[in-house]
């Protein structure tokens, strides 16, 4: 477990309590290291639990997880980037803040419908008369 709170953007914060950490052994090169170190970290966040984001930003850090989100809505990190397991921590914990981050931007402002202007229109008309000439002039020679 981890006591630290994490603080995301739009004063976001998520208490430590929510968080869970495991070491487990990472793949991959590295050698000796590797095999007897467990150096990987696996953070788990409990994100439809969590009491700390409001519901939009739930279902979108849950449409943005992907496949890093459980089927009971735990967003799972695996960090394993580095050697040393203050590294790899760090480095998941700063994956989940950019994640929050992402998920809570503001939606875009709604669209406004405009319509072409009249200088526009007359001059794609235009064209389109000046193309149905050239197409007409391409039919069959007659012999008169």
């Amino acid at each position: 477990m981890s006591a630290d709170p994490l603080h995301a953007a739009r004063g976001i914060i998520i208490a430590g309590w929510e968080l869970s950490e495991s070491f487990i052994r990472a793949s991959g090169p590295g050698g000796q290291n590797v095999n007897k170190v467990a150096t990987a970290v696996q953070l788990r966040f409990d994100i439809r639990k969590s009491p700390s984001l409001f519901e939009r930003v739930k279902k979108n850090a849950i449409k943005l997880g992907g496949s890093r989100v459980s089927k009971d809505g735990v967003i799972i990190i695996e960090a394993n980037r580095f050697r040393t397991q203050e590294r790899n921590r760090a480095d998941a914990r700063a994956r989940l803040v950019e994640l929050i981050d992402q998920a809570s931007e503001p939606p875009p402002p709604p669209r406004r419908k405009t319509r072409p202007t009249r200088g526009s229109v007359e001059r794609r008309l235009a064209a389109k008369s000046g193309r149905a000439v050239v197409k007409k002039a391409r039919g069959k020679v007659t012999d008169e």
